[in-house]
């Protein structure tokens, strides 16, 4: 059963400078009056599906069970990718299977259906705005109880848009920047567990800087200077004092950053 007030969460690139995001509020406030919405972000970079995939991991396994994660980062909308409904631990997302759901669907078991059943859906409906006229009446409809076989028939498999795995051997450690935050920290896909048996001894390169020790939290050292740190998603970062790290260091999303054990 869902909570016994629904919550959705709203995670997309439209900004808020239109209306698309209190449009899909308006549509689902008319199917289920009494949800909790909570914007998680709408401040994506547009198309950025990876960026997408990356907020929605780390922000909805915190949600009671049967919370609705509605996601549109959708630059296919009107192509044939599939609109989706699934289930991953406890948690339902809805949106389109274009890897959107690649990071949440690592997390654990999951089960998912294709938004097929029109009874679901706006009754008009644009060919450009499937946030508004598919995904919204599905996830508040998800939200209000209706099982999830209702919606379609089942998928075998996500979609999957995958970040390359870090590489690691008796050298060091080869990784990737793969998100920049609001604060230009630079998050890699290097895990902490990767970093457990790092000693003194060692050197990070990331654009034209190199790092020679790990701190634990930002005020370690000066204001502006670079350090390197395990980050609340659990992955090495690399970050600047009340500074931002992406433009000060000249590095984007997609740049290596290299640790090199030194002999």
């Amino acid at each position: 059963m869902p909570p016994s007030r629904p919550i959705i969460t709203l995670t997309s690139d439209f900004g808020y400078k239109d209306h698309y995001v209190a449009a899909m509020k308006a549509v689902m406030l008319g199917i289920v009056p009494d949800v909790r919405f909570i914007d998680i972000s709408h401040d994506i970079e547009p198309q950025d599906i990876m960026a997408g995939a990356w907020v929605v991991r780390n922000s909805a396994f915190l949600y009671p069970p049967r919370t609705v994660h509605l996601a549109v980062i959708d630059p296919g909308v009107g192509t044939g990718r599939k609109p989706i409904i699934a289930k991953i631990k406890d948690q339902i997302f809805v949106g389109p299977d274009n890897g959107l759901f690649s990071l949440a669907a690592g997390e654990g078991e999951y089960e998912v259906f294709e938004l097929t059943n029109t009874g679901y859906w706006q009754q008009s409906r644009s060919n450009t705005f499937h946030g508004r006229d598919i995904f919204a009446p599905a996830a508040a409809h998800a939200a209000s109880g209706v099982e999830l076989n209702k919606f379609g028939p089942p998928i075998t498999r996500l979609t999957t848009y995958r970040w390359a795995k870090p590489i690691s051997d008796a050298e060091g450690v080869q990784g990737w920047i793969v998100h920049i935050d609001n604060y230009g920290n630079l998050i890699t896909n290097i895990p902490a567990d990767m970093l457990q048996e790092l000693e003194d001894d060692f050197k990070i390169y990331v654009g034209n800087t190199i790092l020679k020790r790990m701190v634990k939290t930002f005020a370690e050292v000066p204001d502006g200077e670079p350090a390197a740190l395990i980050g609340s998603s659990d992955m090495l970062e690399i970050v600047i004092n009340k500074g931002h790290a992406g433009e000060m260091l000249s590095v984007i999303k997609g740049a290596p950053v290299s640790i090199v054990y030194q002999k």
